[in-house]
């Protein structure tokens, strides 16, 4: 094997750990949202991401901007979004300016389930960190996450 043959296989070892660390945090969260507030992470992510918008300009995300945030199709952004409303947590409705918009919100349940869930999500969060900062190959992975600073 050659330089050059080594390079790619550093950088798939790489994205695998990557994926691996994903995978990890995700289930781990995942059981507990579950098994204390009946929600999934992605029922969780998108009830985050919609307790974000507001009424002023460009306040209000269309579905395809949902879909975008939250990691899914926009057909299974539908889905969700239409168990979550069957629920009561959310409502959609159309766009006035834009018939082809539609537009959802977070119901008063829906925010009360969040707030409630937040902080599983984040005790969850670290746990899964924690327990993954134990395996050198994830733990440089670990730091970087803990160091990443987003922009608000």
């Amino acid at each position: 094997m050659t330089a050059a043959d080594a390079a790619p296989t550093a950088l798939s070892q790489s994205w695998c750990a990557l994926s691996l660390l994903h995978g990890k945090i995700e289930a781990h969260i995942e059981r507990a949202l579950e098994s204390k507030h009946g929600l999934s992470m992605r029922e969780y992510s998108l009830l985050d991401v919609l307790s974000r918008q507001h009424s002023g300009p460009g306040g209000y995300l269309q579905m395809k901007q949902v879909a975008d945030a939250v990691v899914l199709s926009q057909s299974a952004t539908t889905r969700l979004v239409t168990r979550l409303e069957d629920r009561g947590l959310l409502t959609h409705n159309l766009c006035d300016t834009d018939r082809r918009g539609i537009y959802t919100d977070v119901t008063g349940s829906g925010l009360a389930l969040l707030a409630e869930a937040r902080p599983t999500n984040d005790s969850a969060l670290r746990e899964a960190l924690d327990e993954a900062a134990k395996n050198p190959d994830l733990a440089p992975l670990v730091r970087t996450v803990e160091e990443l600073r987003v922009p608000a």
